[in-house]
């Protein structure tokens, strides 16, 4: 007799003592689910989002995208892309972008695998399911772990919170674009397709 499906929240946090590679192949083998690691090992199971929400992500990822071809001083990532944070966490911004010299400083195993690295930007977008609180968290977390700059996207507020290190969080209302800054040098995102 087969076991009947587990229904589980739509965000779940559990406490499980994984590897790393036990952490990689439990993603590897459950491809239809999405998985984060906070630095203490609990274990976060996310939904996959709603239509509005994936296509704002899959609109801010063209963007980012283009911008980084066109340039070519980094490479960007999808929502799909794990991180192995310094402090431990493995996380998925929902866009993010390292600078060249550090994709170029990885060795081929390292670009196969969750990258052991923070980038450089990343981006969070709320969606319905999202706890804000805990999105901040792990923004500031990005932060410490050496992120030079992220944007929390509450696209149902229009609100967007930026992150820098070592200054207050900046909060703007409303706005139609957001500037790459020093980070992403000419990289303007038009917020009217995704807020």
């Amino acid at each position: 007799m087969e076991a009947p499906p587990i229904s589980l929240p739509s965000t779940v946090e559990l406490k499980i003592d994984l590897t790393d590679e036990q952490f990689w192949q439990l993603c590897q083998n459950n491809r239809d689910l999405r998985f984060e690691r906070t630095a203490s090992g609990e274990l976060i199971i996310m939904s996959p989002t709603g239509g509005e929400t994936g296509n704002r992500n899959i609109e801010l990822a063209y963007q980012l995208q283009a911008w980084s071809r066109q340039n070519k001083l980094g490479k960007a990532f999808d929502s799909s892309t794990g991180f192995k944070l310094p402090n431990g966490a493995d996380r998925s911004p929902d866009a993010s972008w390292i600078a060249i010299e550090r994709w170029e400083s990885l060795s081929r195993e390292q670009r196969r695998k969750f990258l052991p690295l923070c980038p450089d930007f990343v981006v969070e977008l709320c969606s319905p399911s999202d706890s804000l609180n805990k999105t901040r968290e792990k923004m500031q977390e990005y932060i410490e772990n050496g992120a030079r700059l992220g944007w929390l996207i509450d696209a149902e507020a229009r609100r967007v919170e930026i992150y820098r290190p070592g200054r207050d969080v900046e909060i703007l209302e409303n706005p139609s674009t957001l500037s790459g800054e020093d980070v992403l040098p000419g990289f303007l995102l038009d917020l009217t397709t995704i807020m």
